[in-house]
């Protein structure tokens, strides 16, 4: 055999063996994302069992259960985006969830219970003042405007209020800050339109309940490791198209050297 058809042997055996590995990896690739969609079916699955209440639902739903299927179609796409830009550390989106979740629940809390919680402190914050004012023997007496005195003080940081209560990563909460003024007013609107308690509380319960899958499906997304299902056959097969790779590149080695 002449040089050159020697070249072209090896040539053509180098396309055979790629091709044959080519061929591998695609099947392997499209095993793999079969069984990423069986995740992904058993997931949605898991959300619908925990999603379904107790007791046997109506035939139909409740008008409460409608209005929030219209409300989470305008804001789960806005958290998600917002959400899943928080890639330095899951503390972060940590800390973006539990100020979600918190905001959300602060603000459709009634407002009857706002207002008795707002009167006890004030009475509480009042016999406080009473208090230190009878034991106080200062004599300086303040002459400033309370404009004046507004004017002094350092304006408070709206995030560090929105985020009161809550303990977390801070680029995670003002991430969270932001996210949920774009969602503020869909979220309380909503709310408004039902004046029906059984109505109001299935909305709320579902609302809370639905926002922490939410947030549980996008860290599946972002994960990048996922630990797909497996069994004994998949496993044996793994290792016999690993073991048949490596001597297939050991005959390639061999041939090329012939």
């Amino acid at each position: 055999m002449n040089p050159e058809d020697k070249e072209l042997l090896k040539d053509n055996i180098r396309r055979l063996v790629k091709l044959v590995k080519q061929k591998k990896t695609n099947e392997k690739k499209k095993f793999k994302e079969s069984l990423k969609e069986l995740m992904v079916l058993e997931l949605q699955a898991m959300m619908m069992e925990k999603q379904t209440p107790d007791v046997n639902p109506t035939p139909n739903k409740s008008t409460g259960i409608n209005v929030l299927e219209d409300l989470l179609k305008k804001i789960v796409p806005v958290l998600e985006m917002d959400y899943k830009q928080l890639t330095t550390s899951d503390n972060q989106r940590k800390s973006f969830r539990a100020h979600i979740i918190n905001a959300v629940i602060t603000t459709l809390t009634p407002a009857d219970i706002n207002n008795d919680a707002d009167e006890a402190a004030g009475a509480e914050l009042e016999e406080q003042d009473i208090e230190v004012n009878v034991g106080n023997d200062d004599k300086f007496i303040d002459i400033r405007s309370d404009a004046e005195k507004s004017a002094e003080e350092e304006p408070e940081d709206p995030k560090d209020s929105f985020g009161s209560g809550v303990e977390g990563d801070e680029t995670g909460r003002n991430m969270a800050y932001s996210s949920f003024k774009k969602i503020e007013t869909s979220v309380i609107d909503s709310y408004e339109l039902l004046s029906d308690p059984e109505d109001q509380e299935l909305f709320y319960d579902y609302l809370i309940a639905n926002l922490k899958l939410y947030f549980d499906k996008f860290e599946d997304e972002l994960a990048p490791d996922v630990n797909e299902p497996t069994n004994q056959a998949y496993d044996m097969a793994a290792d016999a198209a690993e073991e048949d790779a490596v001597e297939g590149e050991e005959e390639e080695e061999l041939d090329i050297e012939l």
